[in-house]
């Protein structure tokens, strides 16, 4: 089975090229640990994961990117505050899980956390925290 079939199978549809030279793909009700698992069983590679706050308190935006050959997929997931973890399927998640985790208090799913960037007691969301001075 091709990468595409996969995809599909999964309920993955592209959705456009941006400029950049990403390929977006849709992701409504696809669940982000298969997608993984999918895209590792054909040689992709995890690259990291950008997080928007979404307008309103409306929960943030998840974009996972991956390479494959050379070309970028680009994996977008809305979410409130939690996420499957996809560390145990890609320990190359776990620093950028981890990151997200302190700084936008969302939590990854199956799995436990050491502090990263954060003292032990601190609170997670610095990028929420209004900064006062």
């Amino acid at each position: 089975m091709t990468l595409v079939e996969a995809l599909e199978n999964l309920g993955v549809k592209k959705s456009l090229l941006d400029s950049s030279g990403v390929s977006w793909f849709t992701t409504e009700n696809v669940d982000p640990r298969q997608l993984a698992e999918s895209l590792l069983r054909h040689g992709a590679r995890f690259i990291t994961v950008t997080t928007h706050e979404l307008p309103r308190g409306q929960g943030f935006r998840l974009e996972y990117l991956w390479d494959l050959d050379g070309r970028l997929l680009g994996f977008a997931f809305e979410v409130g505050n939690t996420m499957p973890s996809i560390f145990d399927i890609c320990e190359a998640a776990d620093w950028i899980e981890r990151e997200i985790h302190e700084e936008f208090s969302i939590d990854f799913v199956g799995r436990s956390y050491e502090p990263l960037l954060l003292r032990e007691g601190d609170r997670t969301g610095v990028n929420l925290r209004e900064v006062t001075q």
